[in-house]
Order: C-alpha cells, then sequence, then structure tokens
C-alpha cells in the first residue's frame, strides 16, 4: 500500500475525548478543556469544488424516511444541523448493506443504521483501541477502565436499544479490525471520529493503522463516508491537527488518497459558513456542547448564532 500521508506531520497535539459520557452531546461536552471566550465571525467560507455523483441505486429512500419519521423528538431536532437523510443519501448506503460506523458513541446515527440497514445487513461499531483513553492525560484508572468496559459492553448496549427489525450487531476495534471481516464491508462511516485518531498519529499511529484497517476489510468497489469539522484553510496547520476538533479537509482527501482511496465526491450538504474558528477556538464551543461560555451571556449567543460546526462531507470509494 502507498504510504501513508498522516495529517498531523508538524503537529503538537493536544487535549480531547471522551470518557462516561452515554450521548454524543455530553461526550463532546464532557471531553472539551473550556477555551477562553472568543466570538466566532460570520463570514462565509469560499466553498471547496463540488463533484456531482448519483446515488447508489440500493439507496431506499422511503425506507430511510420512515425510520427517521420514528424517531424520537431529541433525535429530529437535530436533523437540521446533522442532515442524515441527504448524508447517507450521499455515501449511497443501502438496506442489507454490512456498514462500520467508527465511534459509535452513545448511537445517535447507529438508531438510524440498525432498522434502515435492516435484518439482512450488519452494523459493526469500530472503537478506539483501549490504550488511547491513558494518551488523554485527563482519565484516572478508574475513569480507563469504565472507558474500556463501556466499549466492550457496546454490543449489549445497542441490543438494549431494542430496535425493531434490527441490523445484526458486532463490535470491534477501529485499528484493527478483525480478519474474518477482510474484503466483505460495504462501507465505513466516520462521522465527525478523525479528529483524535490523526491527534495521536505521530505517537502511535492511530491514523495511519485505521487507513490500513479500513483498506482490508473494504470489498474492492466499497465506499468510505467522512463528516468531519472543517478547519478554515487559512488557519495554522499546527491547530488544525485534531486537538481542537478541526481537520482541514485537503490534508484530509491527502491521507485517504496516499492511503490508496479514490475521491469520488465531496458535498456542502453540512456545511455551515457562519463558522469560521480562530485559531484559539475549539470545536466544542459551539451547541450542543457550548463549553466556555454562560448561559444569558452574550458569548452564549454569538456561539448559538453561529450554530453547529461547519463540516466537510466526503466520499471515497476503494478501487475495484
Amino acid at each position: 500500500m502507498t504510504r501513508l500521508l498522516t495529517l498531523a506531520a508538524s503537529a503538537s497535539i493536544l487535549a480531547l475525548t471522551a470518557c462516561q459520557a452515554t450521548s454524543e452531546a455530553e461526550l463532546e461536552a464532557a471531553v472539551a478543556p473550556a477555551p477562553p471566550a472568543s466570538e466566532a465571525t460570520a463570514e462565509a467560507a469560499a466553498p471547496e469544488a463540488k463533484m456531482d455523483m448519483e446515488a447508489d441505486a440500493g439507496f431506499d429512500a422511503e425506507a430511510l424516511q420512515a425510520v427517521l419519521d420514528a424517531q424520537p423528538e431529541e433525535v429530529q431536532a437535530r436533523y437540521d444541523a446533522r442532515n442524515p437523510a441527504a448524508t447517507l443519501e450521499f455515501f449511497g448506503i443501502a438496506p442489507g448493506m454490512t456498514v462500520v460506523e467508527t465511534l459509535p458513541g452513545g448511537g445517535w446515527y447507529t438508531k438510524l443504521l440498525l432498522p434502515y440497514v435492516g435484518p439482512e445487513g450488519k452494523v459493526v461499531g469500530a472503537h478506539y483501541p483501549d490504550d488511547i483513553w491513558a494518551r488523554f492525560g485527563f482519565f484516572d484508572e478508574e475513569g480507563i477502565a469504565r472507558a474500556i468496559e463501556r466499549t466492550a459492553n457496546w454490543p449489549e448496549t445497542a441490543a438494549g436499544w431494542e430496535v425493531e427489525n434490527a441490523a445484526k450487531i458486532k463490535s470491534a476495534t477501529i485499528t484493527d479490525l478483525p480478519e474474518g471481516m477482510d474484503g466483505k464491508v460495504d462501507a465505513v462511516l466516520f462521522i465527525r471520529a478523525l479528529h483524535n485518531l490523526n491527534r495521536f498519529d505521530a505517537d502511535a499511529g492511530y491514523m495511519a493503522q485505521t487507513l490500513e484497517s479500513v483498506d482490508r476489510v473494504l470489498k474492492p468497489g466499497g465506499v468510505v463516508g467522512v463528516v468531519q469539522h472543517r478547519a478554515p484553510a487559512g488557519n495554522p496547520d499546527e491547530w488544525a491537527n485534531g486537538s481542537a476538533g478541526y481537520l482541514k479537509q485537503d490534508a484530509v482527501i491527502a491521507a485517504f488518497e496516499a492511503a490508496g482511496f479514490e475521491l469520488e465526491a465531496t458535498s456542502e450538504i453540512n456545511a455551515n459558513p457562519a463558522d469560521q474558528p480562530t485559531a484559539e477556538d475549539i470545536v466544542w464551543r459551539l451547541p450542543p456542547s457550548l463549553n466556555g461560555t454562560e448561559e444569558g451571556t452574550p458569548e452564549r449567543e454569538a456561539v448559538m448564532a453561529v450554530g453547529e460546526s461547519d463540516r466537510m462531507t466526503l466520499l471515497f470509494r476503494k478501487p475495484a
């Protein structure tokens, strides 16, 4: 395989990720350091070039909409920011597929994928390696043990959601997916899941190991879908290494292409041009985490007006 181009080549990487959160919003809030208050600007970012694509023929809009309509109000409240219907259509996710979802956490996307992929399909929750937790520097031994236990018990947790007509549930480690999956996976999804893999890559090789692992398990022609907090192109590379939650789009593309994947399409369906972070900002200052501001303050109003982060949406394919 072509030698991987890591995103963190010149990075001095700082802090972030999860511990005992039971939902993704709690997870993000739990791990973000409180930054100095700063006001985000509302300048529109110049959009990246787009590539046209047609959704996979197996995509079932009616079936997915039925799943979306069945979700509780608190989940549906996030649809405008997360655009799950358009995102899964862009990635060509279809019933019956085997889908690896990276860092499923509290299961926001998993609970959509399980009934949509359905009983003929499979959803594999792919988690951090156990040794990542000590690298964050703010977990004690008990917290590390809980984090490891939580990911180890994820299949039972997911089964406990009692999703009707659900796909088969499996669990794995993203940096070393089981050899039994080799060449059997239709799609791998990285939904806001790359930054911590990248921030430790220089020391532990997590990003490189992940891309090698994903390439191995994907079928020829299989796809990788990426939704990731997007750093402004003009911000310093050392800031845009994942420690603040953001990565540069061209760097993400370069890493996947160096690993042998082909960029098939980009989309702005998850873009938010109002999110223009400075090198003093972290992504968790924004909703839903709202880290570093107090309710009822002008600073809180400013970040609420920005909304959720600007996100790149990228579709890669493993050559057939």
